[in-house]
């Protein structure tokens, strides 16, 4: 289960642009974390679009509404289920996320003022389907490649 949040400027992102960011943020997430472009975890994925008036964020002291339109500012944050995350695997997540906001918003790289934040919900903190979720029922689906479930099942053994 992963939950990912962009947060952009009114008007910033049309309709076309929030369609393909469905998609290659939720790819993304997805190759990393499960191993392989897995169709059947497709559903486990969330994508929100928060639009914030210009009035209404700021950066570096200034609203984005005095700063001009040239202030492009966004924040992705990625929720995700306790699992193998290890350094390397987020830094790949957050370099895939930024490079698709850069190809879907027309740009060869992306704004400095683009941020992502990842986050990692414990074991026992997630919940959805009237209780509490754990990952590790998920490695049986068949989404996984081995080597990732293996991943996983070695990080969650080491934790309290």
């Amino acid at each position: 289960m992963t939950i990912i949040t962009v947060t952009a400027p009114t008007g910033r992102l049309d309709v076309e642009q929030r369609r393909e960011l469905a998609r290659t943020l939720t790819d993304a997430v997805l190759v990393p974390e499960v191993g392989q472009p897995a169709p059947a975890a497709r559903v486990g994925f969330q994508v929100h679009f928060v639009e914030r008036e210009r009035d209404m964020m700021t950066i570096g002291g200034r609203l984005l509404a005095d700063a001009g339109p040239e202030a492009d500012v966004m924040v992705v944050d990625v929720a995700v289920m306790d699992a193998a995350w290890q350094a390397d695997v987020r830094a790949q997540v957050i370099e895939r996320i930024l490079a698709a906001l850069a190809a879907v918003c027309g740009q060869d790289e992306p704004s400095p003022a683009w941020w992502v934040t990842f986050r990692v919900i414990d074991e026992g903190s997630w919940g959805a389907s009237g209780g509490v979720l754990s990952i590790l029922p998920l490695l049986a689906s068949g989404v996984f490649t081995e080597e990732r479930a293996e991943a996983v099942r070695a990080a969650l053994a080491v934790r309290p």
